[in-house]
């Protein structure tokens, strides 16, 4: 476990974050994966619905995602305060809540999918493979909250590095998995969904066995096993909030998809390669974000807020630092990333992949800052700022995107997505300085 409340601010940044990062990579080798081996094995029109299946099934398993984000940050608030008795009894509290969560959503998920496909305008012979890939993992969402949640357990103690290594194994044994069932015994993109669910299970399992042997003190007791009102009115004040705020993110994302859909197979073809870099680049964003909130939590918490500042400062500085290489990386290898992605270095849906990629690239140290200043306003605990922001950024990126993909193409959506990242900002920065700044936060 890392107490942040004392000790150099970067190095514990560095150090709570670089594990987050290798785990969002990990985490994006899932889809990656089950797209490659798809691809290669069940055909052009398995590997776009696995693009499609990526962006309805993000929107739901990020909206858990976001939950177990609010978890983390009450539980970070509780372990820098010192009381561990409060922190497991508020492990058993947000476990119930987010257990009863997870069933809602994966029935929502089920029951919504065949007019969620219609509604993005899935092409007919992407719908059916989409919908088999979708069933059988909104059937298995439990296995997405459990890894999370424990995560957020974990990440809230300041262990970022075991539930790491856990998801390694799961990604080695993903593709295993998909070798057998894909590319071994023909079960196509069925077989992709089902190494996903299995490989989850593994980390679940592996996680908990973790927390029950070398982190027991986390753990709730059966003397803390009681429902408190108040506690679960908090943690449902603040994960309904992180998870309307990442719901938000991916209902925007799958209207875009809808706008793409209408570009046919290659251009969607294009967008789910170049979206699967973009996943990889976010990773570092995304990290940055939940290490600057949980290490501003656990301040809050102990009732440091001169350290909460420097904290914000230095963290925001790594970020954008990231967003800059992030940024060079992918706009000088497009055309080696999208060649690897598509098994190919020609055809329309290269071209578009890589022009997509490479505007994309142009805007992406304004995505690193916004992650920022997302993850201070989330670690006070002003988490309905991030949720506001994004709605407003994902708004303008639909509409833009709807208007003009007919004639742009994937250009127009790299654009739309751009000028959002750079509205937000902006506004977010406004924020900061007129109100938390002036407040002396």
């Amino acid at each position: 476990m890392i107490t942040l409340t004392s000790g150099n601010i970067r190095s514990q940044l560095i150090r709570l974050a670089a594990p987050m990062i290798l785990g969002n990579i990990l985490q994006q080798f899932y889809n990656t994966i089950d797209a490659l081996v798809v691809g290669r094995y069940a055909g052009s029109a398995a590997f776009a619905a696995t693009g499609v299946s990526g962006t309805v099934m993000n929107l739901f398993v990020f909206v858990i995602n976001g939950f177990c984000t609010g978890i983390s940050i009450i539980l970070a608030q509780f372990y820098g305060c010192g009381n561990r008795k409060l922190f497991r009894k508020g492990v058993f509290n947000s476990l119930m809540s987010g257990c009863i969560f997870t069933v809602v959503i994966s029935v929502l998920g089920i029951l919504l999918l065949t007019p969620v496909l219609r509604m993005i305008r899935t092409p007919r012979e992407v719908t059916e493979p989409a919908y088999t890939y979708l069933f059988i993992i909104f059937c298995g969402l439990a296995t997405t909250f459990l890894y999370n949640f424990c995560s957020a357990v974990l990440r809230a103690a300041g262990d970022t590095v075991a539930a790491l290594l856990f998801l390694a194994v799961a990604v080695c044994l993903n593709l295993v998995l998909d070798l057998i069932l894909v590319a071994g015994l023909g079960v196509g993109i069925a077989g992709a969904a089902w190494a996903t669910l299995l490989s989850q299970a593994a980390s679940v399992l592996l996680c908990l066995i973790y927390m029950k042997y070398k982190t027991s003190g986390l753990l709730p007791r059966k003397k803390d096993m009681t429902v408190d009102s108040s506690l679960l009115q908090r943690i449902w004040s603040y994960c309904s909030v992180t998870a309307l705020h990442m719901s938000s993110v991916y209902i925007g994302k799958l209207l875009v998809q809808g706008a793409v859909n209408t570009l046919g197979t290659d251009g969607i073809a294009a967008y789910t390669a170049a979206s699967r870099i973009e996943g990889f680049a976010n990773s570092f964003g995304d990290s940055g974000s939940a290490s600057i909130s949980v290490f501003i939590a656990q301040n809050i918490g102990k009732g440091n807020h001169q350290r909460v500042k420097q904290g914000f400062t230095m963290g925001i500085l790594l970020l954008i630092s990231f967003g800059l290489f992030c940024s060079g990386v992918m706009y000088l290898t497009a055309p080696d990333f999208m060649g690897f992605m598509l098994g190919t270095l020609d055809g329309a849906a290269f071209v578009q992949a890589v022009q997509y990629l490479k505007t994309i690239a142009c805007f992406y140290v304004l995505c690193f800052a916004g992650n920022g200043l997302a993850g201070y306003f989330e670690g006070t605990g002003r988490v309905t700022i991030p949720m506001a922001g994004a709605a407003m950024h994902l708004t303008l990126r639909v509409i833009l995107s709807w208007m003009f993909v007919g004639t742009a193409g994937l250009y127009a959506v790299s654009i739309a997505t751009g000028i959002g990242w750079l509205l937000l900002v902006l506004l977010w920065w406004s924020i900061y300085m007129i109100t938390v700044k002036k407040n002396g936060d």
